[in-house]
C-alpha cells in the first residue's frame, strides 16, 4: 500500500474510531456514576433497551435494504452501463459498472442502517413502556381502548409507523437508483424505459408502502382523540363523525389501492398505477379537510352546544383526570366581616407566620449580610417549616454555595482541588424583623451559628444548585473549608461520594472525559483521591432518571442528624392522554408522583413514590425493580418537610380555572370562568403559609392561591394544597358567595394607591434617593374573614440593602400602614395583641423585632401624646416633612385611643 493510501486509510480510521471512542468514554464514566449511586441495574436496563432498540431498527433496516440490493444487483440488463449525457450515449464498461454499483449500494445500505440504528436508540423509553405496559382500567369514550394503550403502546407504534415509512421510501429510491445505474431503468427520447423485472420489484415496494400508509391511517384515528380539530383541542362532533370515519375507510381502501398501483407498475400502465394513488389522496383531502369543514360550518356551528355537549363532557372528565383535578374537593366559604381582636389572639400561629419577607429582597439582603466572602453566593430562597422550640414555624432559608466564577484566583488547582464546596445556610422566620428593618436569623454565619434548636453538624455543600463542575477530594492539597479571623480553616472529605481514581487507567479515562490532562499529570492526586462529578442536583437526578420531569426549585432541608439534604419534586408525564387539554409544550398528563432526596455531602440519591396509585409510576416500578421506595420508607425527619410543589399547584390552578366547571353547558358558556389574579401584569404565584383551615382544630402548613372571576377583580375562590402528615396532597377549593363583593388583590392594591397618607409616603420615599419595593400581596383567611397583607421594602437607588420598613394591612373597608404587623392589627381591631404571640416561635418577649406594649391608662396615653407632639415639632423645624407626617399620624392614633 502506498504512503498516500495509508494516509487516507488512517484518516478514515480516525474518523470512525474517535467518535466511538468519545462515546465509549462517556458510557464508561456514566457506568461509574450509576455504580457510585447504587443504581447499576438502572444503567444496565437502559443500556440494554438502547442496544435492543438500536440493533433491532438497524438490523431490520439493513436486512430489508440488503435484500433489495441483492435482487437489484443480481438481474442482468442488456443496456447496463449506458447513460444519456448531453444528447449522446456514454457507456461504462460492464466490469466498471459491476465494480461501482454493487459496493456503493452495500455501503449506502450500511450507512443508512447505522443512521436507523442511531435513531432507534432514542426510542428506548418507548420500548420499555411498551414491554411493561399495564391496563389502567379506564377506556377512552369513543374507541373504547384502555388508557394504557395510549400511554404505553401508542408512542412506540407511531415510531414504528414512521420507521417503516422511511424504510420503504429509502429502499424504493435506492433500488430505483441501482436499477438506473445498471440499465434496468433507461431515459430515452421516448421517455422512461423500465425492465419487466424492475417493474415487479418496484411494484412490490409500492404495495408494502401502501400497507404502511394504511397503518398510519389506523393510528390517525387514535391520534385524533388526543389532538382533535375542535375548539376545545380534543375530538369533537366533526372529528368523530367525519374525520374518524375517513381514517377507517382509508385504512381499508389504501391496501386495495396499493394492490392496484402495484398491478399498474407490473403491467407498465402508469395511468392505472397513478389513479388509485390519486384517489386515496383526493379522499384524504376531502374526508379530512373539505367535508369536515363544511360539516362544521353548516351543521355544527349553528347547533354547537347541542352537538358538542357529549364531547365537551369527555374533554372535562379526562382533563380533570390527567392533572389530578378530579380529586379536588369544593367547599363553600361564607365570608363575613366579624373578625375581632379576640379572633386575632386565638389565631396566634397564623398571624406570627404571615410571610413578610419576599424572596427577591430577602435574597439580596442575605447576600449582603451573610455572603461573608465574594466566592460564596446565595442562589435561591426556599420556604419551609420547622418545629422551633416546640412550635410550628414557617421559615425562609438559602444555602451558601460556592460560586466558581467569583473566585479571586481562578486556576485548575483552586477550582478543582481547593475550593470544593459551599458552607451552611442562612435561615430565619418569615415575619421577624429587627429595629433596622433587617431579617432576624435562626441560623447564620460560618461555621453555622444556631439561635434556635436547629443544629447543623455537617454544613458542607458538595452537591447543590450551583455545583456544575467536577472536583477531586482526598488529595495532598488541603480543601478550603471557611475563613476565620486568623486565617483559613481546612477540611478533608470523609464522605462516600465520588469515584476513586486510584489507577492510571481511571485517571486517563476522566482526563479524556473532562478534557484536562492535569488530572493525568497532577502529583497531588493519590490512590485515596475521589472525583466528584454530576454535582448539580437537578442534573444529577436527571442523569439517573431521565424519563421523569423535574421541578425547577429544589429546596434544602436540615435533617435530624444535622446534615443537609436536597429535596426535589419529580413528575410522571405523557403527551398521549386522550381528550385532555395540552400544555404549551404538548404535555397533557402530569402527576407529582415522585419525591427525590439528594444528600448535599455525599450525593446519595433516593427516589420515593408519593402517589402509589399513579399508573406511570407503577410501570416505571416494573421497569426498574427496587429503584423506587414507598414514601413511608422516607426518614421521618425528612417526611416532615415534604411540600406540595408550588409550580405544580400553579399549573393545576391554571387548568382548574376553567375545569372546575363540570357541567358541559356551563363550561361552553364560560358562565363561571375564573382567573389567577394579576398585580402589575404578573399573575400571582401560590404561596406557603401556616393557618387553621375551616373546620380544623390546629394550624398546618399549606399552599394557597386565590381566584378571581374572569375579567373581574373581586375574589371568586381560593385553592389550597395541604402538606402535613396524612393530609399531604389533598387539595381543597373554597368558593366565595357570588351575591356580594369580596375584595380581590387588585382592588386592595388600588385602595392602597388611593389612600392619601400611604400614597404621599410612597411618593416622598421614592424622591429621596431611595426606592420603595412593594412586596407580594397575601390573602390570609382567618376564621371566616380575609386579611390582606403587603410588606414595603426600602432600598437605595443603586445597590442598596433592602429593609422591611412598613407593613400594609387591609381588612374590610380599612387600609392601614404601620411599622410592624402588630401595630397594623392593633389599629384595625383595637385592643392589643400579645407581643410574644405575634412573634415567631421561640422568640422571647422584648427581643429585637418586637414592640413594647403601649402605656395603659389616661395618664400614660397623655404622656405618650405629648412626646409625639414634641417630636413632630422638632421634625417640622428640621424640614423632615415625611417624619413630621408620620408622627402626626401616630398622635392621631393615640388620641383616638384616649377618646375610647
Amino acid at each position: 500500500m502506498s504512503k498516500k493510501n495509508r494516509f487516507v486509510a488512517l484518516l478514515i480510521l480516525l474518523a470512525v474510531v474517535l467518535p466511538f471512542g468519545s462515546s465509549l468514554v462517556s458510557l464508561f464514566t456514566d457506568w461509574l456514576f450509576f455504580n457510585e449511586t447504587g443504581y447499576r441495574a438502572v444503567f444496565l436496563t437502559n443500556l440494554g433497551a438502547k442496544g435492543v432498540a438500536a440493533g433491532g431498527f438497524g438490523l431490520l433496516f439493513l436486512l430489508v435494504t440488503l435484500t433489495n440490493m441483492h435482487f437489484a444487483n443480481r438481474i442482468q440488463f442488456p443496456l447496463r452501463g449506458v447513460f444519456p449525457l448531453g444528447g449522446n450515449l456514454y457507456r461504462l464498461k460492464n466490469d466498471e459498472a459491476a465494480k461501482l454499483v454493487a459496493p456503493l449500494s452495500v455501503l449506502a445500505s450500511v450507512l443508512l442502517a447505522v443512521l436507523a440504528g442511531k435513531w432507534g436508540s432514542f426510542q428506548w423509553q418507548n420500548l420499555l413502556l411498551f414491554s411493561n405496559a399495564v391496563t389502567v382500567g379506564t377506556p377512552d369514550p369513543v374507541l373504547r381502548m384502555d388508557l394504557g394503550f395510549y400511554l404505553f403502546q401508542l408512542p412506540l407504534l407511531e415510531q414504528l409507523r414512521d420507521f417503516a415509512g422511511a424504510l420503504f421510501l429509502a429502499n424504493f429510491a435506492l433500488t430505483a437508483a441501482v436499477y438506473y445505474l445498471r440499465g434496468g431503468i433507461t431515459l430515452g427520447v421516448r421517455g422512461v424505459g423500465i425492465d419487466a423485472k424492475v417493474q415487479r420489484h418496484l411494484g412490490l415496494l409500492a404495495l408494502l408502502f401502501s400497507l404502511v400508509l394504511a397503518a398510519g391511517f389506523a393510528l390517525g384515528g387514535f391520534r385524533l382523540l388526543i389532538s382533535g380539530h375542535s375548539s376545545f383541542q380534543a375530538a369533537g362532533y366533526t372529528d368523530v363523525n367525519a374525520r374518524l370515519l375517513t381514517f377507517r375507510v382509508l385504512t381499508w381502501l389504501t391496501p386495495l389501492a396499493g394492490v392496484a398501483c402495484a398491478a399498474g407498475i407490473w403491467k407498465g400502465k402508469w395511468r392505472f398505477c397513478l389513479a388509485p394513488a390519486a384517489f386515496i389522496f383526493l379522499l384524504f383531502v376531502a374526508g379530512i379537510g373539505v367535508f369536515p369543514g363544511m360539516l362544521q360550518k353548516f351543521k355544527v356551528a349553528p347547533n354547537e352546544l347541542d352537538l358538542e355537549t357529549p364531547y365537551l363532557a369527555n374533554h372535562i372528565e379526562f382533563t380533570r383526570l390527567a392533572y389530578g383535578l378530579d380529586k379536588i374537593e369544593t367547599i363553600p366559604f361564607d365570608v363575613d366581616q366579624k373578625l375581632s381582636a379576640a379572633d386575632i389572639a386565638t389565631n396566634q400561629a397564623t398571624i406570627k407566620n404571615i410571610r413578610l419577607w419576599d424572596h427577591a429582597p430577602l435574597l439580596k439582603t442575605y447576600g449582603q449580610l451573610q455572603q461573608i466572602r465574594t466566592y460564596y453566593k446565595f442562589f435561591d430562597v426556599d420556604n419551609d417549616r420547622y418545629q422551633v422550640n416546640g412550635q410550628l414555624t414557617q421559615v425562609m432559608l438559602s444555602p451558601r454555595e460556592l460560586s466558581y466564577g467569583d473566585l479571586p484566583s481562578r486556576n485548575w488547582i483552586n477550582e478543582h482541588l481547593i475550593f470544593t464546596h459551599g458552607n451552611g445556610l442562612a435561615m430565619g422566620p418569615v415575619s421577624r424583623i429587627s429595629k433596622e428593618g433587617l431579617p432576624e436569623f435562626f441560623v447564620k454565619d460560618i461555621p453555622p451559628v444556631s439561635l434556635a434548636d436547629i443544629k447543623i453538624t455537617r454544613p458542607e455543600i458538595y452537591y447543590g444548585e450551583l455545583s456544575n463542575d467536577y472536583v477531586i477530594v482526598g488529595t495532598k492539597v488541603p480543601e478550603f473549608s471557611y475563613p476565620t479571623a486568623t486565617g483559613n480553616s481546612n477540611t478533608v472529605y470523609r464522605g462516600k461520594g465520588g469515584v476513586p481514581i486510584d489507577s492510571l487507567a481511571t485517571k486517563l479515562l476522566f482526563a479524556v472525559r473532562f478534557g484536562s490532562e492535569k488530572i493525568l499529570l497532577s502529583s497531588d492526586i493519590t490512590a485515596q483521591s475521589r472525583i466528584l462529578y454530576n454535582r448539580n442536583v437537578a442534573e444529577r437526578v436527571r442523569k439517573l432518571a431521565p424519563f421523569l420531569a423535574y421541578d425547577s426549585d429544589p429546596y434544602l432541608v436540615v435533617n435530624q442528624s444535622g446534615g443537609l439534604t436536597w429535596m426535589i419534586d419529580a413528575y410522571t408525564h405523557s403527551d398521549r392522554m386522550p381528550y385532555s387539554r395540552p400544555l404549551k409544550d404538548g404535555t397533557n398528563y402530569l402527576r407529582n408522583s415522585v419525591k427525590v432526596t439528594v444528600d448535599a455531602y455525599d450525593g446519595s440519591i433516593t427516589l420515593y413514590v408519593s402517589d402509589p396509585n399513579e399508573v406511570l409510576a407503577k410501570v416505571y416500578g416494573r421497569i426498574y425493580p427496587g429503584m423506587f421506595r414507598p414514601l413511608s420508607a422516607m426518614p421521618e425527619d425528612l417526611r416532615r418537610h415534604i411540600r406540595y410543589p408550588h409550580q405544580y399547584l400553579g399549573l393545576q390552578a391554571a387548568v382548574f380555572a376553567a375545569f372546575h366547571m363540570t357541567d358541559p353547558k356551563v363550561f361552553y358558556n364560560k358562565e363561571n370562568l375564573w382567573e389567577i389574579p394579576t398585580l402589575g401584569e404578573k399573575p400571582m404565584e401560590p404561596y406557603y403559609t401556616v393557618m387553621k383551615l375551616p373546620g380544623e382544630s390546629r394550624e398546618e402548613y399549606i399552599l394557597l392561591l386565590p381566584f378571581t372571576p374572569s375579567k373581574r377583580d373581586n375574589l371568586a375562590a381560593w385553592l389550597t394544597a395541604r402538606n402535613d402528615g396524612a393530609n399531604y396532597g389533598k387539595i381543597l377549593a373554597y368558593t366565595f358567595p357570588r351575591d356580594r363583593l369580596i375584595y380581590g388583590p387588585k382592588q386592595i392594591d388600588a385602595r392602597i394607591n388611593q389612600d392619601a397618607f400611604i400614597s404621599q409616603q410612597l411618593t416622598l420615599w421614592n424622591q429621596r434617593g431611595s426606592e420603595v419595593i412593594r412586596g407580594s400581596m397575601l390573602v390570609i383567611p382567618i376564621e371566616k374573614s380575609l386579611l390582606y397583607v403587603q410588606p414595603l421594602f426600602l432600598t437605595a437607588d443603586k445597590g442598596g440593602l433592602p429593609e422591611l420598613r412598613r407593613v400594609i394591612v387591609a381588612y374590610g373597608d380599612q387600609v392601614v400602614m404601620e411599622d410592624t404587623l402588630e401595630l397594623a392589627l392593633q389599629r384595625i381591631f383595637g385592643g392589643k395583641a400579645e407581643s410574644a404571640a405575634l412573634q415567631p416561635a421561640g422568640t422571647p418577649p422584648g427581643t429585637a423585632g418586637s414592640l413594647p406594649p403601649l402605656a395603659g391608662g389616661g395618664a400614660g396615653l397623655g404622656k405618650e401624646a405629648l412626646a409625639l407632639f414634641q417630636k413632630a415639632l422638632t421634625l417640622q423645624r428640621q424640614g423632615d416633612w415625611s417624619g413630621y407626617g408620620e408622627q402626626l399620624r401616630k398622635l392621631e392614633d393615640v388620641l383616638k385611643r384616649m377618646a375610647r
